[in-house]
């Protein structure tokens, strides 16, 4: 099996892997119906009404993130996975049924965002820490990029499937289509073997256990570094959901069909960012600050694209570089954090990286609507570029990173930093022990010859 699907060796992992992806791409199709929703139906096309949802959907995150974690840190994961994939089919079959009837107004939506939100910042502490459980240490960052295969190969399927039957039945039944797709991670979790899962620690109960999880992340300038870029690329970058709504609608004058194909374009780009994700065996910060770099340059691009075909040729490259930062960020905090504090750290990441969306989306949406759909991408593609840069200067004068230009054989960038410089530390160190100690067997065989 080659490196890129190595983990997908492993059992329990399969069943993951395949129910997951039934779940996402049910996902993906409620996210399409939820704005079309309230965007054409419950609104007259209202960008912040949208901006309003997403804000909702995600504000747990920022209250209810510490405390998700240190769950986590505490209880039987695949349990846990059990009863929120049950809740979330629970609120996407009530919400259909309130479509269906007729019965659904724009309050409804933001109830329901809201419960989803609570439900989802439960999960994702558990469903992040549970891949640990489910591979070797070794095989770790192939498990976390292909869980963004799966939720990017999702994308590329959902959104145009979604569009497809909004303008066939409507958005009700998307969102009872959604709702079943949860019962495939329910089944493959109770199919798992447990004698092959690597149980992590757990968190012993005690005072300040919280905290302690902040102190930790406060301690660490790399996850802080981290935590700063990602966290202000996706208040003000990651809302696909409401740019591209407004894009098609708005400014290209298109409908629910051409809204659906920009996220699967956009799959395009991420699923090729995952499959790249899971081949590397150990992504560092630098990773993280050069793809948000990246994606501002190609969002600011995208901005300014005159046409539809265009702008969705953009999607691409826009997709790419967003999801190399996520499976970045995700990957290096996990593998360099200790796994009695994985879930508490984690929590704290999806607290920012899903949390500062509440903040974002509003200002987006409100910028859509007083300077246009243009706008609300290209000051996205502003603050991406900015924070990139001065991550990039702090870093490079905090940790006395030097940059050279190689020019012999292959010619390319050569980054040293304080991992480059510990690894050629130790590399002497080992180099200077094995000649002593080559030396000292000399001089026993001519002492011994004397």
């Amino acid at each position: 099996m080659t490196r890129t699907f190595y983990s997908l060796r492993y059992f329990n992992y399969r069943l993951w892997f395949v129910g997951a992806l039934v779940a996402n791409v049910g996902t993906w199709m409620q996210r399409v119906a939820q704005d079309w929703l309230v965007l054409t139906v419950l609104s007259d096309d209202s960008g912040l009404a949208v901006g309003i949802v997403t804000g909702l959907q995600f504000l747990p995150m920022l209250l209810l993130s510490p405390i998700a974690g240190l769950v986590a840190d505490r209880l039987p994961r695949r349990k846990l996975l059990v009863a929120t994939q049950a809740a979330l089919g629970v609120l996407a079959a009530g919400l259909g049924i309130l479509v269906l009837t007729g019965a659904a107004e724009l309050w409804h939506v933001y109830g329901f965002a809201l419960a989803l939100g609570v439900v989802t910042a439960l999960d994702n502490p558990v469903r992040q820490t549970f891949v640990a459980e489910m591979v070797p240490a070794e095989d770790l960052a192939n498990a976390v990029g292909l869980n963004s295969t799966s939720f990017n190969a999702a994308r590329l399927i959902g959104p145009g499937l979604a569009g497809l039957l909004i303008a066939a039945v409507g958005p009700g039944w998307i969102f009872i289509i959604n709702a079943v797709s949860f019962g495939a991670t329910i089944f493959s979790l109770t199919l798992m073997r447990s004698r092959e899962l690597h149980a992590l620690p757990r968190a012993e109960r005690g005072k300040g256990q919280v905290r302690a999880g902040v102190q930790y992340v406060r301690r660490r300038s790399d996850i802080v570094v981290i935590l700063v870029v990602v966290g202000i690329v996706s208040a003000f970058g990651l809302n696909f959901q409401l740019t591209s709504a407004t894009m098609a609608r708005e400014e290209f004058g298109k409908g629910a069909g051409e809204y659906g194909i920009l996220g699967s374009v956009m799959a395009l780009g991420t699923l090729a960012g995952a499959l790249l994700a899971a081949r590397r065996k150990r992504p560092r910060v630098r990773l993280v600050v050069g793809s948000a770099l990246a994606f501002g340059v190609a969002a600011g691009i995208q901005a300014l694209m005159p046409t539809y075909e265009l702008y969705a040729l953009m999607c691409i490259p826009v997709g790419l570089f967003s999801l190399t930062m996520m499976t970045a960020a995700n990957t290096t905090i996990q593998m360099t954090t200790e796994p009695a504090m994985r879930g508490r750290v984690m929590s704290l990441y999806m607290m920012v990286f899903l949390g500062s969306t509440p903040i974002g989306s509003p200002i987006i949406g409100w910028i859509s609507e007083a300077w246009g759909p243009r706008w609300s991408v290209g000051v996205g593609a502003i603050a991406s570029v900015a924070v990139a840069v001065a991550a990039a200067a702090w870093v490079r004068r905090s940790w006395h990173v030097e940059v050279h230009y190689q020019l012999r054989h292959r010619p390319h960038l050569v980054v040293e930093g304080p991992g480059e410089r510990y690894a050629h530390a130790a590399e002497r160190a080992e180099r200077e022990l094995l000649r002593s100690s080559l030396a000292q067997q000399e001089a026993q065989q001519r002492s011994q010859t004397a």
